[in-house]
């Protein structure tokens, strides 16, 4: 008997040490330890730098990002299948979904956009802007890149508040 309750422990024992070794434990990242991109010309316009903060490891699916655009820079259209929310760091943007008006974004907001909402966003056309952004994926997708925005539909009124 006593050996048999000496094996579940050591074989209980060799299981959490083997679960320890999978599991990575708390991890903190320091401002700079995430290197920052240039915008691609096929999915940006205007000067924008892409730093990846995090991403989820399963079965989490959720991705972050800091992105700063400079003025007039903007993202292309483009939709995300379980939606983005975007966190306004610093300065004033734009950001429109299909169909609809420019709407203006500054400094604290937060912009929710629902799943497969076609949209854009960027600087203002005086302003730089940065903020944060959160997405999921869904079967290994995160976004859907389409065509750049036109510089009429990135001037175009925004809707009043």
């Amino acid at each position: 008997m006593k050996t048999t309750i000496h094996a579940a422990i050591l074989a209980l024992m060799i299981s959490g040490a083997a679960m320890a070794a999978e599991d990575p434990g708390i991890s903190v990242s320091r401002p700079g330890d995430t290197p920052q991109t240039q915008g691609s010309a096929q999915l940006f316009s205007g000067e924008v730098l892409v730093g990846q903060l995090f991403r989820g490891t399963a079965p989490a699916t959720i991705s972050g990002g800091v992105v700063s655009f400079n003025a007039s820079a903007r993202t292309a259209w483009h939709t995300h299948p379980l939606g983005q929310t975007l966190y306004v760091i610093s300065g004033n943007g734009r950001v429109q979904q299909w169909g609809k008006p420019v709407q203006e974004m500054k400094t604290g907001d937060i912009v929710l956009i629902p799943p497969g909402v076609k949209h854009w966003h960027g600087a203002s056309a005086t302003s730089a802007m940065s903020h944060l952004a959160f997405a999921e994926q869904l079967d290994g997708k995160v976004v859907t890149w389409m065509e750049l925005v036109s510089d009429a539909q990135y001037l175009s009124e925004p809707s009043p508040k």
